[in-house]
């Protein structure tokens, strides 16, 4: 987004109507906040006024008959009328203010309900290309000062407007000429509300971009701190830390200077106009007579009431425009993540009520960016309920192709079939439930090892859970942990080591009962103690079940019915153990490289 395309942004009524769209379940809330707007510019010139009457007629004929208090008692009514009208403005106000605000909270809440939707159904590529700190601010941040359109912008604006144009209406009614008098000062005030309003919209808009590269930095760093404590990186990361919160003080800073200019200035218009007014009402009742003497001091006190009442909305006015002009560009912000098309499309509509597992790559090709392909014409197949072991150098595809079976990553040439159907044909639901993937990196969410394990499906019940960490035999390691299921993991695992995360990944597996699993067996992390609970695991997860795994341990290669040798992103060759060794070819030498030292003792 340039710099000079946001100003624009508060005249762009196809944005502000798609804005409007998520209030059309509240309308009846907006139609009343716009309602009670219009009563409060239609009372506010009524307690000059009443002033100004009680001042021409109650001070002028100290008996001026009434019909409660007989004579004298005009000012006594006049006053009780104020009050009243006092507490009925403040009523109407408090229920103006609510209004607005639980209309924006309203939109706010439905609209971050569908861009977080939206956010989970984004194609993997997307997060791979986006900070996480990014997506974040345009979830919370952003959607905040959407808020801001309704509750600090629009509506208020529009009740500010109405309360300006009542007041001029009154005065200019009450008299043109002092009307014209008091106003000769707007002209500067009007200046300086376009510079203000320029330079805090051009400060706002730093502000947020400074806001989402803290929030992407920070996010990033914590989750990499153990790497950069490791590196003793500390100081370099402080320092850029340093230049991105400088950026953010400097632009909130430019913000800060141009309040402490405008709000001085408006102060000084205000007082230019009050001073004007008594000169021009001394200069006037030096040519009337006496009797008509509270006429003008009535007019001078109410119109001092009025300029403080119509200097009162100007001061704020254009802030709120800008309110309004950030609102904006947050909302665009926001419907750039809505209008994202980069998503996994669910247009399958094939729904079997069972999933044998016989797996088809045909001639699949895929790359992350445009056509840098990391997978090249790979064709192989595999029968119902048989394991594949996927090996090969870092780089070579294994982790790509895993991803693809259960539609992570949308391929660019050829096709994937399950049961001898494209897996763009079934329900992506249906797809992916009947998947189940353990990977190297097991992510685990804050909350104990039942939500984990569970992710939450109220379907699962905890004797399920139990029965599940029994066949594995990780029931007694799991009743070991403080609090036993109930043992919260804390983010990310972290009260957990690299293995006993895998393992809790085992049993989350095994509850959804998938045809077909993906397995990244890594070893290299995994403490002797929960080594024959690794390997005991695997053998219950792949039996009877079509395996896809990235084979890290000789044991697994060997008892796969087929193994796949990437290289590149091409395969190289395929067969099994003993009938890639007799060919003596990439095979035997990775397994030669990788394998035979450690055979004695990685083999069970």
């Amino acid at each position: 987004m340039s710099k000079g395309s946001p100003p624009k942004e508060i005249f762009n009524t196809a944005l502000l109507r798609r804005v409007f769209k998520f209030a059309s379940p509240y309308r009846n809330k907006f139609y009343s906040s716009l309602l009670l707007s219009v009563v409060l510019a239609l009372m506010a010139p009524l307690r000059p006024f009443l002033i100004q009457l009680t001042i021409n007629h109650g001070i002028k004929d100290n008996a001026a008959a009434s019909f409660i208090n007989g004579p004298g008692g005009f000012i006594i009514e006049i006053t009780i009328l104020q009050i009243f009208l006092l507490m009925v403005e403040t009523t109407t106000r408090f229920y103006f203010t609510f209004t607005t605000a639980a209309l924006g909270q309203s939109v706010v809440k439905d609209l971050r309900t569908t861009t977080y939707q939206k956010i989970l159904n984004l194609n993997l590529s997307q997060f791979d290309k986006t900070p996480i700190g990014t997506l974040t601010t345009r979830t919370i941040n952003d959607i905040e000062s959407v808020n801001d359109i309704f509750s600090e912008g629009l509506i208020p604006i529009i009740a500010d407007l109405l309360s300006i144009i009542s007041i001029l209406t009154y005065m200019f009614w009450a008299d043109w000429r002092l009307t014209l008098v008091c106003l000769v000062p707007f002209p500067f005030l009007i200046v300086a509300t376009y510079f203000f309003k320029e330079t805090v919209n051009k400060s706002f808009i730093n502000v947020r971009n400074a806001v989402a590269s803290l929030n992407a930095f920070v996010q990033e760093h914590i989750t990499g701190m153990s790497l950069v404590q490791a590196f003793a990186a500390e100081n370099r990361e402080q320092d850029k830390f340093k230049k991105i919160n400088k950026q953010h003080r400097n632009a909130n800073i430019k913000a800060i200077f141009a309040y402490s200019v405008f709000f001085p200035i408006v102060e000084l218009v205000s007082a230019l106009s009050i001073g004007l007014l008594v000169w021009w009402a001394a200069k006037e009742s030096l040519l009337v007579t006496p009797d008509k003497a509270n006429n003008v001091a009535g007019i001078i006190t109410a119109f001092i009431l009025c300029l403080n009442l119509l200097f009162r909305p100007l001061r704020v006015i254009a802030d709120k425009f800008n309110v309004l002009q950030m609102g904006m560009i947050a909302s665009e912000r926001v419907f750039k993540v809505l209008d994202n098309d980069d998503f996994t499309k669910d247009n399958g509509i094939f729904i079997p009520e069972k999933i044998q597992g016989a797996i088809a790559f045909k001639q699949v090709w895929f790359a992350y960016v445009d056509e840098q392909y990391v997978l090249k014409n790979i064709s192989f197949d595999i029968d119902a309920g048989k394991t594949i072991a996927i090996v090969g150098h870092t780089g070579s595809g294994k982790t790509s192709i895993i991803s693809l079976i259960n539609r992570l990553y949308k391929i660019q040439k050829g096709s994937i079939e399950i049961d001898g159907v494209n897996i763009n044909d079934y329900q992506l639901d249906l797809l992916r439930s009947k998947i189940g993937v353990v990977l190297q990196d097991v992510f685990l969410f804050s909350g104990s090892v039942m939500d984990n394990v569970t992710l939450r499906n109220p379907d699962i019940k905890r004797e399920d859970v139990v029965r599940a960490a029994k066949l594995i035999g990780l029931h007694d390691f799991i009743i070991r942990l403080p609090g036993g299921y109930d043992y919260n993991v804390m983010e990310r695992g972290a009260t957990l080591s690299m293995g006993q995360r895998q393992l809790l990944s085992f049993v989350r597996a095994l509850l959804y009962d998938p045809a077909i699993l993906i397995l990244d067996e890594a070893t290299s992390s995994i403490d002797s103690e929960s080594e024959a609970l690794l390997q005991h695991a695997i053998d219950k997860l792949i039996a009877g079940r079509t395996s896809i795994v990235i084979a890290h341990r000789l044991s697994t290669i060997r008892k796969a019915n087929k193994i796949l040798v990437l290289d590149k992103g091409e395969i190289k060759e395929i067969g099994s153990h003993e009938e890639l060794l007799k060919k003596q070819g990439f095979y035997y030498e990775l397994y030669k490289m990788q394998f035979l030292g450690a055979e004695s003792s990685m083999l069970i």
